[in-house]
């Protein structure tokens, strides 16, 4: 079980979710919640890195909301401030960074739906960021305005369901565009008959077990190779 924290946020603060590694050391990763907030299916997940030997944050970017419907998701996800959010995810970064566990070369970001796209984000905002995995990534980027040049050198994997039109979506096919342009290596892997949200096993309707258990196992590798 993790802990909630506060962590410094250039110049103010946010809260988090930090599960440590049994063993004390570990590569760090950031974890991007849904739109629904720090619920606890990401705390859960922030937990299962933990178990796999990685030091994990959650940040708070809603600072304290939590959407159950969603109606007052989306409203949560318009009203996100991105120059916050930057600050908070670069903020995230910089904590894991300066923690004694944490070990490797580099952070990683995992992120889901919203987060999926504030994760491949996060790699153009921190110079600690160096490779990121996305699940579904659902935002479009007009809002962030990524710098994609700032992934040189670094890598991004992206889960795709069907659902959303795979691998083949225009956002999907911008952001591995932008990556490869940028410098980076980019890979997009599609699930095929899976739902939006096919990893969040709280969500019965559209949780796919077995993508959901090959999706894990590849984020972990690719971390593992990317940044310890």
């Amino acid at each position: 079980m993790g802990e909630l924290i506060e962590f410094s946020s250039n110049g103010s603060s946010c809260g988090g979710y930090l599960a440590l590694p049994m063993d004390g050391l570990g590569p760090a990763v950031i974890v991007i919640q849904e739109w629904w907030g720090l619920v606890g299916h990401i705390t859960a997940v922030a937990d299962r890195f933990a178990d796999a030997g990685f030091v994990a944050l959650a940040p708070d970017l809603y600072h304290g909301e939590i959407a159950k419907e969603p109606d007052h998701a989306m409203k949560l996800l318009m009203g996100l401030a991105m120059d916050k959010a930057a600050l908070d995810i670069a903020g995230a970064a910089q904590y894991l960074a300066d923690r004694p566990e944490v070990i490797g070369h580099g952070i990683g970001a995992v992120g889901f739906c919203m987060g999926g796209s504030l994760a491949l984000w996060s790699a153009t905002l921190s110079p600690l960021v160096k490779a990121s995995v996305a699940f579904y990534p659902g935002m479009p980027w007009a809002r962030m305005d990524p710098k994609w040049s700032n992934y040189s050198g670094k890598r991004a994997l992206i889960h795709c369901a069907e659902s959303d039109g795979t691998s083949s979506a225009p956002g999907i096919q911008e952001a591995l565009a932008g990556i490869r342009t940028g410098g980076g290596i980019a890979e997009a892997v599609d699930y095929p008959g899976t739902r939006h949200a096919f990893f969040n096993d709280e969500r019965t309707a559209v949780f796919d077990s077995a993508a959901a258990t090959t999706a894990w196992d590849r984020t972990l590798g690719f971390l593992r190779g990317a940044i310890l």
